[in-house]
């Protein structure tokens, strides 16, 4: 699973409702991914990431950068999708996979892997081998932004791949936000879907978990009730790690908590 073909440059007219347009037609995740990686609606998104893979960071001269905007990972039939906020300038970016090659992957797929979501503990390079088992890893934006920060216009213009990524995955059972950009991010993508949101909105905090009705997924233990678990986690960055915020074992305590409402249980 390496993700798709690096598409030519300006493949797609830099039109700001690339997306809306686009999204709702894909019929399935390989023609979602494509279409993603083909993005160029947001300028300011479209230029940092541009400069990032021209000039590189010292550690990659030699590296040669995917430089576009990066689709989910993980199979069509996840059960599970963890949401983080958008691909680092480093990472992501420059190895086309999601959480791929940069501190914040290394945290989150040696907490997948001992969750057994996850096939190898390390992710560095799209052909490195690695499988995720019934989980989906994704953004609510596709392109690396500067300092880490989308604006909420870049936001609401990436949405529309979301939410198609999200329909398309017709198994998903829960759902991991990490960090409070992707779950303020999430919200109206999952009211569109159906699911019914309670009044005030379910407010972000590490280990938060509400069961949200609607959408068409039946929620096990046989009641027969439509829903998503949702479930909030810090996200791994550099900073939460290294000041001890978020740890790994805490991190694997939410993972296994997703596995579990998700029906996949320990591996």
């Amino acid at each position: 699973m390496t993700g798709p073909p690096m598409p030519a440059p300006h493949a797609e007219p830099a039109d700001d409702d690339f997306p809306a347009r686009t999204a709702p037609h894909c019929a399935g995740l390989g023609e979602l991914d494509a279409a993603v990686s083909r993005c160029r609606a947001c300028p300011r998104l479209v230029a940092w990431r541009e400069q990032v893979a021209r000039t590189r960071r010292a550690a990659f001269a030699d590296r040669e950068y995917w430089g576009r905007p990066v689709p989910g990972f993980g199979p069509a039939d996840a059960s599970l999708a963890v949401v983080g906020l958008a691909p680092a300038a480093h990472g992501g970016n420059r190895t086309g996979r999601m959480f791929t090659g940069d501190d914040s992957g290394d945290v989150l797929f040696d907490a997948l892997h001992a969750v057994g979501l996850a096939s190898q503990p390390t992710s560095t390079h799209r052909g490195d081998g690695l499988v995720l088992h019934g989980v989906r890893v994704t953004a609510p934006v596709h392109c690396a932004p500067p300092q880490n920060r989308p604006t909420p216009g870049e936001r609401n213009t990436c949405r529309p791949w979301l939410a198609r990524e999200l329909s398309l995955l017709t198994g998903l059972r829960a759902v991991v936000v990490l960090g409070g950009f992707g779950w303020q991010a999430l919200l109206p993508v999952l009211e569109a879907a159906g699911y019914r949101l309670p009044r005030p909105r379910p407010a972000f905090g590490h280990g938060a978990h509400v069961v949200l009705p609607g959408g068409g997924v039946v929620l096990p233990g046989g009641d027969g009730r439509p829903g998503l678990h949702l479930l909030g986690c810090y996200h791994p960055s550099r900073r939460n790690v290294f000041t001890g915020r978020l740890t790994l074992p805490m991190l694997v305590d939410v993972l296994q908590r997703a596995a579990c409402v998700s029906g996949l249980g320990p591996r």
